[in-house]
Parts: C-alpha cells; structure tokens; sequence
C-alpha cells in the first residue's frame, strides 16, 4: 500500500516500480512523486520486476515446508494463502468480479455494476474454486521437485506479465474513470514484446536448475499469452474494454497457465 507522497520528483521508473508495487501487493512503500499515463505504463510493464516480494513468498512457504516436512498438498494450499494475503487477493477479487460481469445476460453498463458491487455470484464462485484448486494442485507437484521453490518463485514473476497484455496499445478501457482507465493502452507493444521475452528467458532458466523441461518455459509464455489474450478479447467484446477488474483476472488466469504448464 503507497505511502503519502515524499518532497521531491523521482524518476518515472522508480515511480513506476513504486506505482506497481503499491497498487499490486500488501507491502507498504513509499508513494509515487508523481502519477500520470507515462508512469502508470511503466507500472504496468515492471510489475513482474515489482512482484520480487511475492516471488520470494511462495518460494519461501515452499522451501520452509520442505524443510520442516509438511504434506505437499498442503504446502502448496499454503503457498496460496500467502500469495493470496501478499496481494490483499484484489486479483482474486478481480477474477470472481470479471467472471459474474462476463456471465450476466445483460448489456455491457449493467455488467460493470455487477463487478463493482463485489457480490460474489454463482459464476464468481465456481471460478475462484476451480482456479485456486489448480494453483495449489501445481504448487504441490513443485513442492516435491529439486528446486521446485525457485520455479514457483520465477512463475509468480512471470505471470504477472499479463499486465502488458492487458494494458497493450490499443485495448480500451471499459469505464472513463478507475484503475483500468488509468492503464488502458498505456504499454507499446515493443515494451510488451521485450517483456514478455524476457519473462521467458527468466523462466526457461529457472527451469534448467529443476529435473522440468526447460521447454515447458517457452510452452507456458505461449499458452499465457493465448489465454489472457482470449479474455481480453471477451472483455473488450462484452464489456467495452478493460477495467481494474481485468487486470486482476488476467494475472490469475496467467499464473493457471503458468504453474500448470510447467507441472503437468
């Protein structure tokens, strides 16, 4: 969570890391000097660089089960947990509130008040169950693997490289106000292409420390970015463009892709 604003400008970076890191995760730093289009970009395009914190949380949960010899099934639902309290779960918050709004049989303005009002809906349900169920069942199959932590630390990293995705030139955003109007179309595509190379090449080295096919990185990069594209696509359809909602269901649906990918 941001802090008041110190004196003083930083650089766009630093307040783009620092933009990323309080928007996205529980952990208090300080706040941006400065909050406009350009820096909500770069937010967007360092957040699997200001995820680090969280990586180190589920890596770690990992690492102390399997040194203190927990079941992994549930280390992994462990893992969760963390991840989840780490991200105050606005991402899962995020995906249960995208899943009722897709699913209501009404046009795209009653659709948003749906997922504004946070009610959580049949649909909404079923999804969180089903995409925590995987999360930890991969997590699990991780736990069990030499250097499994570290994979599942890299994954983290990497799966929130669905923000460059979502935030890509020219997707729009649903509503005139609100985070995802704030960060729609503020990525270039170079910038998400550059991203998301990277993010792989992070992930295919993490996997050659592990007995897991290195290959599986670029496996998993790919079926994330099909993945997130396919439900950008269905917001964009359904409601108009993206919201803050989105981007929360993004990352969940990438990191699915992610974990699973590499573990099954």
């Amino acid at each position: 969570m941001a802090e008041s604003p110190s004196a003083g400008s930083r650089s766009p970076l630093v307040d783009g890391l620092l933009l990323a890191a309080g928007t996205l995760s529980v952990f208090r730093v300080p706040a941006p000097s400065r909050v406009d289009r350009r820096r909500a970009g770069i937010a967007m395009a360092v957040t699997p660089v200001a995820a680090l914190p969280l990586a180190v949380v589920v890596g770690g949960v990992l690492l102390l089960a399997h040194a203190l010899d927990v079941p992994r099934l549930l280390s992994g639902a462990i893992a969760v947990g963390a991840l989840a309290l780490a991200t105050r779960a606005i991402h899962l918050d995020g995906l249960a509130d995208t899943a009722d709004g897709l699913t209501a049989p009404y046009e795209p303005a009653r659709r948003i008040e749906i997922m504004r009002a946070g009610d959580l809906g049949p649909a909404g349900a079923a999804t969180l169950f089903l995409v925590l169920l995987l999360q930890a069942g991969a997590l699990d199959v991780l736990a069990g693997v030499e250097l499994g932590w570290l994979a599942a630390g890299v994954a983290v990293c990497v799966s929130r490289a669905a923000t460059v995705l979502v935030c890509m030139r020219p997707v729009p955003a649903a509503t005139p106000t609100g985070l995802g109007a704030s960060v729609a179309g503020t990525v270039p595509v170079g910038t998400a292409v550059s991203v998301l190379m990277l993010m792989t090449a992070a992930l295919c080295g993490a996997l050659l420390l592990t007995p897991i096919d290195w290959w599986r990185g670029l496996l998993a990069v790919a079926i994330m970015i099909v993945a997130v594209g396919l439900l950008v696509r269905r917001c964009v359809t359904v409601l108009g463009g993206i919201t803050g909602d989105v981007i929360g269901a993004s990352i969940e649906v990438a990191t699915v892709a992610v974990l699973f990918t590499i573990t099954a």
